[in-house]
Parts: structure tokens; sequence; C-alpha cells
């Protein structure tokens, strides 16, 4: 389903460098000297609670945002020097918020992932249709192919979204908040299709979650944000501690192991 030769190998290093990285709104600091690598070929979990620059982060990494200070490296190349076009191919997005989809039908929009490769008078290949066939088998969105995207359920739309994306056959995938409108048996479909990408195909995945019990179960790595700083990083084991989640959510927490499988399941004490 991936084009191999864009998959990145350990000796690549990280994907994503940040260093000293600050962002603000109409002189409101967002983000504050954030440095951070992101590993290639990894999942990586952006928790917190809100307002902590999740969300701006991931749109600095996708480059909606330019940073105010500081800088950010993709692939060994500074990011703000990548063609629009051939960054298109190697990162995609999927926005908290997705736009208006005007009565595209389901292939329609999952077809939109393939633009970055042909354009916009690009001929639609053979192998652009495997990809789209892929992606859809893949989120299992097969069956609506031929509906209106806008005629679906809350969480059937975000399955079609992240179709588009994988269809996209893209290097790197930035998710913000991808589970937010799915029932718990999709959260855990689309996160584990996110970590199958990784594992077995070496997409790069930086996804925002609020739930960080799913986090914990799905991400090789947390980093924990508060008040626009990097706070904490770490492996899920490490994170799922009472002190760490305590000082991520500033309430008191606790943590179970669960008896059957062993995941460390956080909750409010």
């Amino acid at each position: 389903m991936l084009n191999h030769s864009l998959k990145p190998t350990p000796a690549d290093g990280p994907l994503y460098q940040l260093a000293d990285v600050n962002f603000s709104i109409a002189g409101k600091p967002l983000l504050r000297s954030v440095t951070l690598d992101l590993a290639a070929g990894q999942v990586t979990g952006l928790i917190g609670h809100n307002g902590s620059g999740k969300t701006s982060l991931v749109k600095l990494l996708a480059r909606v945002y330019r940073p105010t200070g500081g800088k950010i490296v993709f692939g060994g190349r500074e990011l703000a020097d990548w063609p629009h076009r051939i960054f298109a191919q190697q990162v995609a997005h999927l926005p908290q918020y997705t736009p208006a989809t005007d009565g595209l039908l389901v292939r329609e929009l999952v077809s939109l992932g393939r633009y970055p490769w042909h354009g916009a008078l690009g001929r639609f290949s053979v192998e652009d249709r495997h990809y789209v066939d892929s992606a859809m088998t893949a989120t299992d969105v097969m069956r609506y192919a031929d509906r209106a995207v806008d005629s679906l359920s809350g969480g059937e739309r975000q399955r079609v979204w992240l179709a588009m994306l994988i269809a996209q056959n893209s290097r790197c995938v930035l998710l913000d908040e991808p589970t937010s409108a799915l029932d718990v048996g999709h959260q855990l479909e689309v996160l584990g299709l996110v970590r199958k990408l990784a594992d077995e195909h070496g997409v790069t995945a930086v996804v925002v979650l609020h739930d960080v019990n799913m986090a914990a179960r799905f991400c090789n790595e947390l980093v924990a944000l508060r008040g626009g700083q990097v706070l904490l990083r770490s492996s899920p084991d490490e994170m799922m501690r009472p002190d760490c989640l305590e000082q991520i959510y500033g309430v008191p927490m606790g943590v179970l192991k669960d008896p059957d499988n062993g995941h460390a399941i956080g909750f409010p004490r």
C-alpha cells in the first residue's frame, strides 16, 4: 500500500528537529522555547490539558503556521525551505476541525489525497486508484464509497478523512484529535491502524490525544505540554505514573494495571 522509497530508516535520525521554537498570535505566546526531536517511524503522542499548545505545535509541524522564533528542521532540511508540493507529498495533516465537504462523495474525498502527486491537471492513474482503494479498505469505508460525506455520522466521516490521509501515501501523518468523534471501538481501530502504519511501513505519526490511556496504549513516546512548554517526555511506561500524570493534569491521579494485558490505566483520584 505504501511507497517504500519514502520509508525513513533508523540511520536518518529524527524526522523533525525543533530548536528553541516560539509561537505567538496577536502578542499572546502559545509555545515557548520548545526544543524537541521527533523520531522517524514511530508514533508520538502529544498530551496535556486544553490550551497547553498541542494544536499549535501540530500546525507548526504542518506549516499551517510559521514559528515566531527558533528553527524547525524536517528530514534534515529547514521546514520553510521545502517546496510546497514536495512537502505535501511528505506530510499529511488532519486538523481538529475538518473543512466542509460541499457534497463530495466518499470516494471523491479520499481521492483528493492523491492531489499532491499529480496536481490539478494531472491524470488519475491506476496506481492512484490502488492507493485510494487500499486506504478505503484499511479504514472500513469502502461500503460508503458512493455516499455523500455529509450524509455520514461524525465517526464515519472521521474515518473517511483518515482514509484520505492514508491515500496520500506520505512519510508522516499529523493528526489532531483523530478519535474525538469516534466510539471506543472505532477509537481502537483508528489508533491501531496508525500504529500499524508506523510498525509495518515506517510512517511517522504525531497524534494529539486527550485520552492519556489511549495515548499510552498506542504511542511509542509521549510528549506532555503545559503552558506552551514541553513539561515531560518519555515512554508510556515511564509517563504512566501518578506523579507524572499529576504534573500534567494538575489533579491527583492514580494508576492501575489491566490484569489481562498489563496496560497502565490512569484515573483521577
